[in-house]
Order: structure tokens, then C-alpha cells, then sequence
């Protein structure tokens, strides 16, 4: 008996949706380089454009990511205040008195890797 061929289609509403990830959920454990697979990554694209569309995620607080920078990454207020300007001014663009400059997120950008348009969001 020939498996049931599965019917990709535009995902237009959130019910589309659901059928959309049931699919993908029966095909997670497919072949690599089979038919399947193929079926799965269409679908899976399909699935993340509607994610994208209808349920957006916003790009996180530049100050609130620097934050996050210095309690998961190890570096620290001493290594930061080195690229902002010093450990004044590493504290007033922390407590939002004074915004990121230019030259800061280059530095940021350039030392760090924080990506640049998330730093210009400020």
C-alpha cells in the first residue's frame, strides 16, 4: 500500500496552522535525504513565515541585552567600561540617564558581536 501523499498548501489562518504542525510533528523522524525530508523542510518554511506573520517577536531592549551580556557572558563591568567610555558612563547608560552613542556601539558591535541594528534600537 503507497503511503499517503501529503498536500502542501499556503497557511492562511491559524487552523491551517495547526494541520501544518501536526504534519510536520509525523515527519519528524523521516529519512534523511528521502522524499519525506523534502516534504518536512517546505513545510517547516512554510510553518516559520506564518510564525513570522502572526505572531512576532520583538527585537529585545538594547540596555536590557547589554545587561543580559554581562550575567551570562562572563565578561564584566570592568571589561564593558572599557568599550562605553568608562565605568561612569558604563552606569548612566545602564540606569537609561545617558543613551548608547555612536562610537559605544561601534565598540559594542566590534568587541562584543552584539549586532548593531539591536544596538541602534536605543
Amino acid at each position: 500500500m503507497k503511503p499517503k501523499e501529503i498536500e502542501i498548501k499556503a497557511i492562511k489562518n491559524e487552523q491551517d496552522y495547526i494541520s501544518t504542525m501536526k504534519i510536520i510533528e509525523t515527519l519528524l523522524d523521516c529519512e534523511q535525504g528521502s522524499k519525506e525530508e523534502s516534504t518536512l523542510e517546505v513545510l517547516s518554511i512554510l510553518a516559520d513565515e506564518y510564525e513570522k506573520k502572526k505572531h512576532p517577536i520583538a527585537d529585545p531592549d538594547p540596555i536590557e541585552y547589554i545587561k543580559y551580556c554581562l550575567e551570562h557572558t562572563g565578561i564584566s563591568k570592568t571589561d564593558l567600561a572599557k568599550y562605553m567610555g568608562g565605568a561612569d558612563r558604563l552606569s548612566e547608560v545602564l540606569n537609561r540617564k545617558k543613551p548608547l552613542t555612536l562610537k559605544m556601539i561601534k565598540n559594542l558591535y566590534n568587541h562584543l558581536h552584539i549586532p548593531a541594528e539591536l544596538l541602534l534600537a536605543s
